[in-house]
């Protein structure tokens, strides 16, 4: 039987050498790999039949049938098609072909010419892993990073609690989200999208009408450690960073402002689509006029708002907080500020310097013995000169940098 099959392939490939050669040279039999086209002569759910140009016929059966391309889903007898070459001749005398290989080929390069014309496409969403979503664009499988979500779609969850942040990418599944693919690597079977990419084209467009300077109002769409979020005009979002929240240090933006609360602001920066504002710069700097309200050498009540290694931040009143370094708050050497004062307690202070440029207020606990005459020489001494080539022994933060 054996000795039968490959003596009916011999003839049938001499048969085939014998109809190209009397076709002349304008024929060219085809290789395994390439792609071939032809003629629809039967269509079922499990096999297609297509002429190949009169030479042979191929057939395409089994998995090969499915396609990524979508293209040869509805084929009927009459319809062209086109298939890739997988082996010369089967058993039964037959070019054996795949829509599954063609059309994974032809789907990869029509991806590639819509990331190189950065056309907006549809991704349906599949999935969700902690990282992003994963979506199909067409038959072929992609990612959808958290990182190319838009501000509207981004996880806003407090703390960056992980099982929370996949709850809710997966509420996005089924779903489909309006993408650019930004990467397409075939060999790799690697396809990014980003939603992003996509909104910046009509976000652009809007910001065309604003600049930096301008005064919008809007409403807080979202809160986060690191500011709030806000969407103004149309449809526009932008973030109000935690240190434009307001003149005085913050810890958490949500004792300045909620989700819903309606606020003004000022745009301070436009970078691409990415919008930043400020609201205190719609409010007067209160370091404007510190010098109206305190003088160094005034003993004052403050509220201890935080400690670190270096001293203790002191609220003065809503809007100037200074610093008690951890050498004026004991006349003792301590290693740590919460030996002498703790969170949330009220201590008395002697004011030591004042920088209203620099936002900055000086306090001591241990000073408290000296009288204002003293404290002031002591600062306008300290002032000017560093030693050349010293260091300081310790590096302060102010409020305003501990709050950036």
């Amino acid at each position: 039987m054996a000795t039968t099959t490959k003596t009916q392939a011999a003839t049938a490939s001499s048969e085939m050498e014998m109809l190209l050669k009397s076709k002349g040279d304008t024929l060219r039999f085809p290789k395994i790999g390439d792609l071939v086209e032809g003629t629809v002569i039967s269509a079922s759910k499990n096999e297609v039949l297509i002429d190949i140009e009169g030479l042979t016929t191929g057939i395409i059966r089994g998995k090969e049938i499915e396609d990524e391309s979508n293209l040869t889903s509805s084929l009927k007898v009459g319809d062209r098609a086109i298939a890739t070459v997988i082996d010369l001749e089967n058993e039964r005398g037959e070019m054996e072909l795949s829509f599954r290989q063609a059309g994974h080929q032809k789907a990869w390069d029509t991806l590639i010419d819509l990331m190189r014309s950065a056309t907006v496409i549809e991704s349906k969403i599949i999935d969700a892993n902690k990282g992003g979503l994963m979506v199909k664009v067409g038959n072929v499988v992609g990612f959808l990073p958290v990182s190319q979500l838009t501000t509207e779609n981004y996880p806003r969850i407090e703390g960056g609690d992980k099982n929370k942040i996949l709850a809710y990418l997966k509420t996005f599944v089924n779903k489909s989200m309006k993408t650019k693919i930004i990467d397409v690597n075939e060999a790799e079977e690697k396809l990014i999208v980003s939603e992003k990419a996509a909104w910046d084209e009509k976000q652009k467009a809007v910001l065309s009408k604003y600049k930096v300077g301008d005064h919008v109002k809007g409403k807080i769409t979202g809160v986060v450690d690191f500011g709030a979020f806000i969407e103004f005009g149309e449809g526009l979002e932008g973030l109000i960073h935690i240190s434009e929240l307001a003149w005085q240090r913050i810890d958490d933006p949500k004792t300045i402002v909620r989700v819903g609360d309606t606020v003004e602001a000022e745009i301070i920066s436009i970078q691409d689509t990415k919008v930043s504002l400020s609201m205190k710069k719609l409010k007067d700097d209160p370091w404007k006029v510190v010098l109206d309200r305190y003088h160094i050498g005034d003993t004052v009540q403050g509220k201890i708002l935080k400690t670190n290694p270096f001293g203790a931040f002191v609220e003065l009143d809503a809007e100037i907080h200074g610093l008690a370094h951890i050498s004026e708050l004991s006349t003792k050497t301590i290693k740590n500020p919460d030996e002498i004062v703790k969170i949330g307690q009220t201590h008395t202070f002697k004011i030591v310097s004042i920088e209203p440029e620099n936002h900055r207020l000086g306090l001591s606990i241990k000073r408290l013995t000296e009288n204002p005459e003293e404290t002031a020489a002591t600062a306008t001494e300290k002032k000017p000169k560093a030693k050349r080539g010293k260091a300081p022994a310790v590096a302060e933060e102010t409020p305003a940098e501990a709050a950036s």
